[in-house]
């Protein structure tokens, strides 16, 4: 088994265990986001004077015959403050 280190200021590879507070950013950031619902799978962290998150989420779109995906959910969470969605990537 290979032991694996994380570069200072580098994301972390994904994790499909999602802390308490990934989980709590993640629900702060969709707050009110309508049209998809984005449900996590796996999680990257980096710490940053906060802390950035690339949540890979599978997707699907609220239409009468559902469209289903993936996409790549960034969030940062700063020191103070509201998580907020800094972008979002479909993954076709």
């Amino acid at each position: 088994m290979s032991k694996t280190s994380n570069l200072v200021g580098a994301y972390s590879p994904y994790s499909c265990t999602i802390s308490k507070e990934a989980t709590s950013a993640f629900n702060e950031a969709l707050d009110g986001l309508l049209g998809v619902t984005y449900t996590p799978v796996a999680v990257s962290e980096q710490l940053v004077a906060g802390t950035n998150y690339k949540f890979f989420c599978n997707t699907e779109a609220a239409v009468r015959y559902p469209i289903n995906g993936s996409a790549i959910v960034s969030i940062y969470q700063p020191l103070d403050g509201k998580a907020h969605i800094t972008s979002i990537q479909n993954i076709n």
